[in-house]
């Protein structure tokens, strides 16, 4: 076998050096404060106090910023595997039988996540949404489940035929301030008013619109407005 030339080794990449593990304590002080981010931002939206969150995981705040520079590098490790847990839910609701049912239960199961957890939340509110592939991804499978959702129920006809998925958006959106308003005073009344809007998406109860649907730029424009949207992306 003939050598490579010296000179052409020289140039040769090295392997990527892997990630050294954490130590122990280190692992520990990151799994205390995620289950403290969790407890705290479910409680008080992801605006919520870091200092806070150090203190509830019994660290230091420096302790915090060594595993997590940024608010949103915590948003991103807590959040990530909520979403792929939506997309999969998702996913099961697309492929029940009965499209109504599907679509009931998806957005059902999308509302009582946000009422559970205001962090969750903020998210839908695109108020704060770390930039990354991994919520990218998610959160373009979620996107595509909901028309494929949308799609089936049309076509069993259970679903009234002008509804289009900027309309689905803005409607969860709404619903999700109600459920923040009322979250410490009727915690429940968020059931009420998704069932009212279930009521009005079925075909055999709709009447025609007096508007043409906004466009996914325009829903982009308008959460903006509302929320702030720090680093959320805009549709294509």
């Amino acid at each position: 076998m003939r050598s490579m030339p010296e000179s052409q080794a020289s140039h040769q990449p090295l392997p990527p050096t892997p990630p050294r593990p954490l130590r122990r304590d280190a692992r520990r002080n990151r799994e205390a404060l995620l289950e403290a981010a969790r407890a705290h931002f479910a409680e008080h939206g992801l605006d919520a106090s870091l200092e806070q969150i150090a203190k509830r995981a019994g660290v230091a705040i420096g302790t915090l910023y060594r595993h997590f520079p940024t608010r949103l590098d915590l948003i991103q490790a807590l959040f990530t595997g909520k979403l792929q847990a939506v997309a999969e839910a998702a996913e099961q609701a697309a492929a029940m039988d009965d499209a109504w049912e599907g679509f009931a239960h998806f957005m059902e199961m999308m509302c009582a996540l946000q009422a559970e957890d205001r962090g969750l939340n903020d998210l839908a509110s695109v108020r704060l949404i770390p930039a990354s592939p991994e919520f990218d991804e998610a959160n373009a499978r979620i996107h595509d489940l909901g028309i494929v959702i949308i799609r089936r129920a049309h076509e069993q006809g259970s679903l009234r035929p002008d509804v289009t998925p900027e309309d689905l958006a803005l409607l969860v959106w709404s619903h999700n301030r109600i459920t923040h308003a009322t979250s410490g005073i009727a915690p429940n009344a968020w059931r009420r008013y998704l069932h009212l809007m279930l009521d009005a998406f079925r075909a055999e109860r709709a009447h025609p619109l007096p508007e043409p649907p906004m466009s996914p730029q325009q829903v982009y424009e308008a959460m903006v407005r509302l929320g702030g949207a720090a680093g959320c992306t805009p549709p294509p």
